[in-house]
């Protein structure tokens, strides 16, 4: 290779440098390419005396939270859902089969791919057990894959052992082929016959909002 002019090579060999911060990334031109070093997470638990959550900051080297956690976690995906945290732990209890309380259960909400950053998964492991309890498309099912392969046993996706009482729940057309094939084979990837069998008799997903319809 020849170069033609050494100040734009020099500049072109910075900007493909793996970035060190968020700030060099930043400089490079895309701040996503490296992770932040500190996250927030809401969290519900027995010490919350409101319906306003706590907050834990977690870094990469250390953990700022006012309360003791407890044995188990539930991480709800969506806001609404994690608001009405009681019902989620009432859905959870229903469909693992064993009871869920906030004296015994953290509630996070784990939205937009924010559980899977490497120091929150790294903090997940403090728990003895970690439920997951998001959309049931491809999405939630590639997160929850990802905890998995992180955490192990730990991780438990929350859903009925039966999904055909709530194949009516089943609303969301899939934005592509690709995303409905991609749900199919992460579910069936992960042995989730049932519901995979869901998937392919409605051709549509389901957001957990609808748990709170029932």
């Amino acid at each position: 290779m020849t170069v033609l002019d050494e100040a734009v090579f020099a500049e072109l060999q910075n900007v493909a440098q793996a970035p060190v911060s968020r700030v060099d990334a930043a400089r490079k031109g895309n701040s996503h390419r490296h992770g932040t070093e500190v996250s927030f997470l809401l969290v519900y638990h027995q010490g919350v005396a409101s319906s306003r959550p706590d907050v834990a900051v977690i870094g990469n080297e250390s953990v700022d939270m006012g309360f003791h956690r407890a044995r188990s976690v539930l991480v709800v995906e969506n806001e609404r859902n994690f608001y009405q945290y009681q019902q989620m732990l009432a859905f959870s209890s229903e469909a693992l089969g064993k009871p869920l309380e906030l004296a015994q259960c953290d509630v996070i909400l784990g939205g937009g791919n924010r559980v899977i950053r490497g120091a929150i998964l790294e903090w997940l492991k403090g728990y003895e057990d970690v439920f997951c309890a998001f959309d049931y498309d491809a999405g939630g099912l590639q997160m929850f894959s990802t905890i998995a392969a992180s955490l192990g046993e730990k991780a438990t996706f929350v859903q009925p052992p039966n999904w055909q009482p709530w194949l009516t729940q089943f609303c969301k057309i899939p934005d592509s082929t690709e995303r409905f094939t991609r749900a199919l084979s992460l579910a069936e990837g992960l042995g989730f016959v049932s519901l995979a069998e869901a998937f392919r008799a409605t051709g549509k997903f389901m957001e957990q909002e609808m748990i709170l319809d029932e």
